[in-house]
């Protein structure tokens, strides 16, 4: 099965103080109901990042679940955002099913600042935690 919905919020922020870049959606625009945060470090992994597991991008649900390395396979195309999380990173983020599926509602600005934040997020830090398929 896929968990699906209709996102009303969607974009990328990056705070330059917080060292951080997010990209994400939203059921809501008060992000009440599902949500999705995709981040990463606007800086390079040090030593401590690379030995916590953390030198990669990171999914943080509704629930606070959050998981490192978690997207396996990640498009957006016509307004559908489609993901696919690892099975093994599920109970992290607080997940029941692997594939989520969700439907912009939002203008064309903010799908294509979705667009570059997801592109930037997840090609961040190492290698083998990057998904398999980027079509964004």
């Amino acid at each position: 099965m896929t968990i699906i919905f209709t996102a009303q919020a969607a974009g990328a922020d990056e705070d330059l103080e917080g060292e951080c870049l997010s990209a994400g959606v939203s059921e809501t625009q008060d992000g009440d109901g599902m949500v999705l945060i995709f981040q990463c470090c606007t800086y390079e992994p040090d030593d401590q990042d690379i030995a916590l597991g953390m030198d990669t991008h990171c999914v943080v649900t509704a629930n606070q679940g959050t998981a490192y390395g978690a997207v396996r396979d990640i498009r957006l195309s016509d307004n559908v955002l489609r993901v696919v999380f690892d099975p093994d990173d599920l109970e992290a983020l607080d997940l029941a099913e692997p594939e989520v599926e969700v439907t912009l509602d939002v203008d064309q600005e903010s799908v294509e600042q979705l667009r570059q934040g997801l592109r930037r997020v997840l090609s961040y830090g190492r290698a083998d935690a990057r998904p398999h398929v980027l079509d964004l």
